[in-house]
Formats: structure tokens, sequence, C-alpha cells
């Protein structure tokens, strides 16, 4: 018979429904032989099961311990931390401070890890824009050199502070061998009228942090230490999230000292005492077997409830039966859709809370789950507050069984994720922004190659149109002279019309006009048409041998041309005579030929090696920036590489273009 559903006014916390019938032992008309057997039997089989209980109680005793510890040092470690971050906002507010007080100090006002000595390794204010300038702390240049993924971690931690608004962790930072520390960066936003002001940014030694949390009582049954992993934990510890947005660390707590089971096993010998006391009392404590039973089973009818409740997300609980009706539900729950307890148990759906239009889909849901449950990922739903508005939650289902193992039910864990989606929404607008940006960025960026490129061809153009009306005013130029210069413009034209449609075609993602070009042959007649030029000749060696690639030759003629000016320019800037050279050689081992410029100027530094190919970085005087990042835009659209070091013998930069060698024909 199917079981009848209870009343609102039936239902209580004790949850009845769990407990099971026990049935009555036939013990009439037995002879006292079997009688005594079978309290032999009784005995042994209690005591057994005793001491497979107490066994399993030390176990969820000691399980209980470990959750409240781990419990303990979570929320202790995040308050901390807290009150770590406002007192670096409180720094924050003080160092954007535009007129500070004379002899004002920047120090901390109360926090245990401020005051702790050696928590904060170093700290410091990082004005929005401004990271290299004073005021930035030392060891936060020390671990960007150290290891590159230091610098994306700490990139990332000033865009999440400026993006969220909120305060982020870098790290651990990682020495340059790649092993981690026991340091990670805290950087504090700070907002003026809605502008981001800075960070204020601190290295903390999470160890020394631990040690200064960590209290004498704890340590003296404990040892704390920091992981990186999430490993599982060994079978005396267990590990703690430290949850710092940004570094992914954990805590390894192992117990140093045995758990005392003391009062167990005196319980266990009383309760084996009191067993044997049995065989006295028999018949006195036989009205009492029942009633001990029926305890029993509202026992483990409890253990099995707090089992299935662990099992799902701890936010707002609801217990419902397989018909539908609502069993149970906890204060979080009747907080997020704003009705109590009484008006919600024993109700059966569709549920108030459910929005009106959509009373056909949550009914849906609902005999899915009776069906089949929830996957790992949940279910995502609306429910409606009693006030009117919507919640979006996510729900967790698990089964609700009986000490026997009987299903009569589902226990629900809801979450409510309605600021997530709101996030989400948010980060899906901001994206478009970002791509819309980057369109702005790609117009710039043509804008500027065009410019660039142009500038050599158009002035060319203005020098000789104006040497030749200086000599037509002069009367000084004949029609044999007059001829070749009016080629040379129109050649000039020609060629600047080429750049705009080449650098349209490669701003489009378009093919390139390829062909098969000899590099010798290329070399020989772009440097001929620069030995008029201003700066030091260029001195190579043309090989004997033809070097083939297929090319573009006009950005091809760019790039050498960019090579060579830069070259010439930086050339009288170093400590020996002037000098540039090149090189042409192939390597059909790799399949690539290197063509290479060099000259005595200063040289790359090391710093200036990560950043001289990006785009408006220049290190001249007026420059635009533009030119090496162009030179290596075509480097790539050939399926090339452009690499910067220092030549061995004149000692200044030395830049080394890679082509594919052209497939020889048949």
């Amino acid at each position: 018979m199917p079981r009848s559903v209870p009343t609102t006014a039936d239902h209580s916390l004790d949850f009845a429904l769990l407990q099971q019938s026990v049935s009555r032992q036939p013990a009439r008309n037995r002879r006292a032989f079997w009688w005594l057997l079978g309290l032999l039997a009784l005995l042994v089989a209690s005591v057994v099961t005793l001491l497979l209980y107490l066994n399993s109680f030390e176990a969820d005793e000691a399980a209980r311990r470990r959750a409240a510890d781990a419990q303990w040092l979570e929320q202790s470690v995040q308050f901390h931390f807290r009150r770590l971050e406002d007192d670096l906002l409180a720094l924050a507010r003080q160092a954007s401070s535009p007129a500070p007080q004379a002899g004002r100090q920047q120090q901390p006002q109360g926090g245990l890890l401020s005051l702790e000595p050696g928590v904060l390794l170093d700290q410091g204010w990082l004005v929005a824009g401004q990271s290299g300038r004073a005021g930035t702390p030392a060891r936060w240049s020390t671990d960007a050199a150290a290891n590159p993924a230091n610098v994306l971690a700490q990139q990332t931690m000033q865009a999440t502070t400026q993006g969220l608004r909120r305060a982020a962790f870098a790290g651990v930072m990682l020495h340059a061998d790649g092993t981690p520390t026991d340091v990670v960066w805290l950087a504090v936003p700070f907002f003026d009228r809605g502008q981001f002001v800075g960070n204020y940014v601190a290295a903390v030694s999470l160890q020394r942090a631990l040690d200064a949390l960590v209290p004498v009582w704890f340590s003296q049954d404990h040892r704390v230490r920091l992981v990186a992993d999430d490993a599982a934990a060994t079978s005396t510890g267990y590990r703690v999230a430290l949850n710092l947005p940004g570094a992914d660390l954990f805590v390894q707590v192992d117990r140093t000292q045995a758990e005392r089971t003391t009062v167990p096993r005196v319980f266990f010998w009383v309760a084996l005492l009191f067993l044997l006391g049995m065989l006295v009392a028999l018949f006195a404590l036989r009205r009492d077997f029942v009633k001990r039973r029926q305890v029993q089973a509202l026992l483990q009818a409890q253990v099995a409830l707090r089992t299935a409740m662990e099992n799902s997300v701890t936010t707002g609980l609801r217990a419902w039966d397989l018909q539908g009706h609502i069993l149970y539900v906890n204060d979080a729950f009747t907080r997020l859709v704003g009705f109590s307890a009484n008006e919600l148990l024993g109700l059966k759906m569709p549920f108030p809370y459910w929005p009106p239009d959509q009373h056909d889909f949550l009914v849906q849901v609902h005999e899915g789950i009776i069906a089949r449950g929830t996957s790992d990922n949940g279910v995502e739903v609306q429910f409606a507050h009693r006030d009117g508005h919507l919640i979006d939650v996510l729900i967790h289902e698990s089964p609700l069984t009986t000490a026997s193992g009987e299903q009569i039910g589902w226990m629900s864990s809801v979450l409510d994720i309605s600021e997530r989606k709101r996030a989400q929404r948010m980060a899906a607008q901001q994206q478009e922004r970002l791509e819309a940006s980057g369109r702005l960025v790609a117009v710039g960026e043509v804008a500027s190659t065009l410019a660039h490129e142009l500038n050599q061809p158009l002035g060319a153009l203005s020098s000789f149109a104006n040497g030749l009306l200086n000599r037509l005013a002069d009367g000084n130029i004949t029609l044999t002279e007059l001829l070749p210069v009016v080629q040379r413009m129109a050649r000039l034209a020609d060629r600047a019309g080429g750049i705009i449609r080449r650098v349209n075609d490669f701003a489009r993602r378009r093919e390139l006009t390829r062909q098969r070009l000899d590099l010798v042959a290329f070399l020989t007649r772009v440097l001929t048409a620069r030995s008029d030029g201003d700066g030091p000749p260029v001195q190579w060696h043309a090989p004997e041998l033809p070097v083939w690639v297929e090319a573009d030759d006009l950005l091809l003629e760019h790039l050498v041309n960019n090579l060579v000016g830069n070259a010439q320019d930086w050339a009288p800037q170093g400590a020996s005579p002037p000098q540039v050279w090149i090189d042409l050689c192939e390597d059909r081992v790799q399949g690539v030929a290197a063509l290479s410029v060099a000259d005595t100027g200063p040289g790359v530094s090391e710093d200036a090696v990560s950043s001289i190919f990006n785009a408006f970085v220049s290190r001249k005087v007026g420059g635009m920036g533009m030119g090496l990042a162009i030179c290596r835009s075509i480097v790539e659209a050939h399926h090339g590489r452009l690499d910067v070091g220092r030549d061995p013998a004149l000692g200044g930069a030395r830049f080394t273009v890679y082509l594919p060698l052209a497939h020889q024909s048949a």
C-alpha cells in the first residue's frame, strides 16, 4: 500500500517517516535450553555490534573534530586576511592623497598580519599606469625579473583589481628555476569618485602568516604547513583551502599526537557489564527491549538524515518525498524564498515560490528529479521571492533514504546564483566592449603603418618636386635632364600606391602577392638604390649562388629598408667608427634563408628585447614606434621569424630574418 502523506500539523523535525517498525520477538513457550542459547548468541552479537559501533563512533567523532578544526582554521585565516586588506586600503587612501602630511608614516593600524614581523616582506603604492615609477616596491621588480610566470600573475592580479573592483592575490611567486616560494602579492585597489587610482600592493609570507595565526594550543597537537595543490590529505590529516582570490593554496594539517579514545573504551566495558547483567535481569528488562529498539531505529534514522544533508550543498536545504510533499526546510531556504517553514511544510507541487509563468516547466523539472535525480552540475531554475522578485538558483539533489536503504524522497541543496548570473552578463558586455576597442586599435595600427611606410616615398617625391621647381624657375634644366626626374617621380608615386594596396590587403588578412625571388639580386637592387642616401655605407658580400624564397618583393623591400635605415641611424652612436654589415646565407637543413643586419651602435638591452617589436614602442627621439612592429608583421606574414641579439664582431645590434626557402622547381 502506498504511504499516506501526513498533513502540515503532522510534520515534525524528528522525521518520524524514517522510523522502521519493530517486529516483536516470538519468545513465548520456549524451553529454557533454547532461551539460554538465544541469550548467549544475543550476548555475543551485542558485544560485536557494540564494538563495531564504537569504532564507527570514534571515526565519526574524529571526522567531526577535523571538520571543526578545518572550519575554525579557514575562518581565522580569512578573517585576518580581510583585516589585512582593510589595513592596506587605509594605506592606499593615504598614499593617493595629493597633499600628505609632513612626516606621516604609512603603518598598519592594528591587524595581526600587519603587525607581525616578517609577514609583510615589502609593500608600496602602484599608481595606475605608472608601475615602473618611484614608490614601486623593490621586491615587486625582483619577483618579476625572477620568472616570467610571476609577471603574468602580477598583471592578472592588477587587471582583476581594476576590473572587479576588489582585492586580489598573485602567487605563489616562483624562483628563477621554477620552484615555488611561500610569497604571494596582495593588491588592494583604490577608486576615487569611481575612477581607478592605483593599487596598494604587499608581498606576504604565507608561512610566517600561518605561524602567526596558529595558536599554541593548536600547534601542540597539529603540524600546519603550506601546500600548493589539492591532492588528497593523509589519513591523519586534512587540507583546508585558503580561498585567496587569484592564489590556489591549501593548508595541510596533520595530527602530531594520537587521538584519545579513553571514554569510548570505558563506555565499551561498562556496556559489556551491562549486557552481562541482562542475563540476570532478563525478565525485568524484557518490557524495555522493544522501546530500546525503537530508540535505536530513531537514532539510525537521524544519522541517515544527517548523512543525506551533508551530501548536499549546505546553503538552502529542502527535503521532499517522492509524491512532491515538502518534509523539511532550513532557515536559509526560508530566507531565500520569503516563506516561513510552517507555510511550506506539507505543501505539494506547485510550490508558492514558483514563478507563475514557469509552473509547467518547473513541474517537468521536479518530475525529472524524481525519476532520475540531478547530474553533478545540478539544475538551474528560477524561484520567485514572496515580494515578487526573481532569484536564479542552482539545485543539487541527493536521495533521502531510511536506515534500511529504502528511498523515500530527495534532499535538495539550493544555492542562490543571482549574483553570478549578473557577473556573467556584465562579463559578456565587457567582452563586447573589448572587441570594439580591439577593432579601433586595428584601425589605428593600419593608419600608423601607412604613415610610416609612405613617409619615405612621399618625402622623396617632395624633394624631387621642389628641386625640379627650383631648376625650372632658374631656367637651367633641359628636356633631357627633365625626363629622368619625372620618370623617377612616377616610379615613386607607383611605389606609394603599391604600399597602400599591400597594407590594405595585409590589414584585411588577404593573401600576399608572392613570387619566386632571388634574395641576392633583390638585395643588390635595394642597396644600390640606397647608395646615395645619408648614413654610413652598407657593406656586404653577395653569395655566389642565388638564394630563392617566395615573397612579396614590395613588402620585403620595406623590411630591408626599415632594418638598414634603423642600423644606419644607430651605428654612429657607438664607440667605434660607424659601420653597417649585411650577411646572407641559407640553411638547407632547416630550410630557411638567414638575412642579418648588424651595426656598431649601442645594441639592444636585455630589458628592451621583450618589447622592442611592440607597436608604438620607440627608443628614437621623435620615433613613431612602428618600424620594427611592421618588420615583424611582414616576416610573420611570410611564415618566418625575426630575432634580435648582439653582433659579436661589431658589438651593436644584430637583427636576423629567417624566411622559408622556396621549393625547387622540377
